[in-house]
C-alpha cells in the first residue's frame, strides 16, 4: 500500500510495538528532564514543515496566529 498522507498510514498496536528499554546514565552535567532538551528542535521542526507544505513562514508562536487552523 502506497500512503498518500498521515491520514492512511497504519498506526502501530501496542501488540506490535517492539520491546523497548530504556537507560538512564548518570553524568556529572546539569540536571535536565528527560525529553525537555527536544522540545525547541521540535517547534524548528513544525515551523519548517509548514513552510514546506505551502503555509506562511512561521517566525513566532503559537503558530495559530499565522493564520493555520489546528485540525
Amino acid at each position: 500500500m502506497i500512503q498518500s498522507n498521515f491520514h492512511d498510514y497504519p498506526i502501530l498496536k501496542m501488540a506490535s510495538m517492539p520491546s523497548v528499554e530504556v537507560h538512564f546514565l548518570s553524568s556529572e552535567g546539569h540536571a535536565h528532564g528527560v525529553g525537555e532538551t527536544a522540545v525547541p528542535l521540535v517547534i524548528a521542526a513544525v515551523a519548517n514543515a509548514v513552510a514546506d507544505a505551502g503555509g506562511p513562514p512561521v517566525r513566532h508562536l503559537p503558530v495559530v496566529s499565522h493564520g493555520i487552523e489546528v485540525a
